[in-house]
């Protein structure tokens, strides 16, 4: 996972991290997070996610406040913090042509189920624009907590994600119209509004 981020922040991005040995890692992974990770046939980490309780120091809180437009995140317990998200889109599996890739879907699935069975209805996030279009595209915009804002070579903004049955579904819709669907063994933790378990 920590190799994977050096590669995405570091290598392709150039974002302002800082790499050690091959991979990536701040002050944020010590404070106990939760990781969301989407793991290859080949055991390989394809996507990574980090949640950390809103009510707690988070990287929009403590390190990029000017993303916000009052400069309070104004965090509650419904609330958790995702970052550090990404995707090797150098996989093979998962590629599709002209739509989103399947892990991608399949990691928002996860992060919204993670949050619903922890008792989280709201997800902030820092992240950058082109981010915030893919968002839209799967069907889970993001409503901003302030306009966006350079920081280093990224024109960053902050938002708010619901983590409700409603987003799940259309995470689903969005992973099934792919021409690459997720796994079988991918099932869904949280029931839908028709109380039964399905495939993502």
């Amino acid at each position: 996972m920590h190799r994977l981020r050096a590669r995405v922040f570091g290598d392709r991005l150039d974002w302002e991290v800082l790499v050690k040995d091959g991979r990536e890692a701040d002050a944020y992974d010590q404070l106990n997070p939760t990781y969301i990770l989407a793991v290859s046939p080949t055991r390989a980490v394809a996507g990574c996610a980090r949640l950390l309780a809103a009510t707690g120091p988070t990287m929009l809180a403590n390190t990029f406040p000017q993303l916000l437009s009052s400069r309070d995140l104004d965090a509650h317990p419904g609330m958790v913090e995702s970052s550090r998200f990404c995707v090797d889109t150098a996989l093979d599996q998962g590629k599709t042509r002209g739509l989103l890739h399947t892990t991608t879907l399949m990691m928002f699935a996860g992060i919204i189920e993670w949050s619903m069975a922890n008792g989280y209805h709201e997800i902030v996030t820092a992240t950058d624009l082109r981010f915030e279009r893919i968002l839209k595209r799967a069907g889970w915009p993001m409503q901003r907590l302030g306009p966006p804002c350079p920081i280093g070579n990224t024109m960053a903004v902050a938002g708010s994600l619901p983590a409700d049955v409603g987003s799940l579904d259309r995470i689903r819709a969005a992973a099934l119209s792919t021409r690459h669907p997720p796994p079988p063994q991918y099932r869904c933790l949280m029931r839908t509004s028709g109380d039964q378990e399905r495939q993502v």
